[in-house]
């Protein structure tokens, strides 16, 4: 069976975070990656009253810095292990006292479970870029329900334009596919998996790193 990403691959994880690789396993580009997000996160709409669920926390690269910025703070990935790794190591002390890890939560189905129905604002930066395109529709479905309250979403994605039908070199060089991992699709189908799950999205022509594209999407 192929592996939707190398992250699914048997002791994946063990096996990164036994040879201290927590910021490799992310992606790299530690300090790059907030410089650039947060200012557009609050362009588009991050208030500090809000409650934030952060999809796909990996080792805390945005967490450490969101987590004192909001009212409140929530986190998944497919690893606990990588988020407690990124809460011992990259943290502050104000932060690491401040955040509990029950509020760190191991989550391979895009179910959120644990999180309370209280979250305003979510975020999902590089997550659907690894994922086949049903993931995405599975995460934004789950969303509406789950959250009463949740009236933005951001989320990435690596596109290839409509018609596309092969790999596709994105503007930072990755070269990514329609069937396997790093995956992309279309801005239309985007927006149908959105609209599906009850969501208005739309479009950012932000530089990220990678190539990635910026939505937002609200219910």
């Amino acid at each position: 069976m192929t592996l939707p990403s190398p992250y699914h691959a048997p002791g994946f994880y063990d096996v990164a975070l036994a040879k201290g690789r927590h910021r490799d396993i992310v992606g790299g580009r530690w300090e790059e990656t907030p410089r650039i997000v947060l200012p557009l996160l609050a362009q588009h709409g991050l208030q500090p009253t809000d409650h934030l669920l952060d999809i796909g926390a990996g080792a805390l690269r945005l967490g450490r810095h969101l987590a004192p910025q909001v009212a409140g703070y929530w986190a998944t990935d497919r690893s606990r292990a990588l988020m407690l790794k990124g809460w011992e190591t990259e943290l502050d002390d104000a932060t690491r006292a401040s955040l509990s890890q029950s509020r760190l939560i191991e989550d391979t189905a895009f179910s959120f479970p644990g999180i309370p129905a209280t979250i305003t604002f979510a975020l999902a930066f590089a997550v659907f870029t690894h994922l086949p395109p049903d993931h995405l529709a599975t995460a934004l479905a789950n969303l509406r329900p789950r959250f009463p309250t949740l009236r933005r979403l951001t989320f990435t994605v690596f596109l290839a334009p409509d018609g596309h039908s092969g790999p596709y070199r994105q503007s930072d060089g990755v070269v990514t596919h329609p069937d396997r991992f790093p995956w992309h699709m279309t801005e239309r189908q985007a927006l149908a998996i959105a609209t599906t799950a009850g969501f208005t999205a739309t479009r950012h022509d932000h530089r990220l790193p990678r190539g990635q594209t910026l939505f937002t999407a609200d219910p």
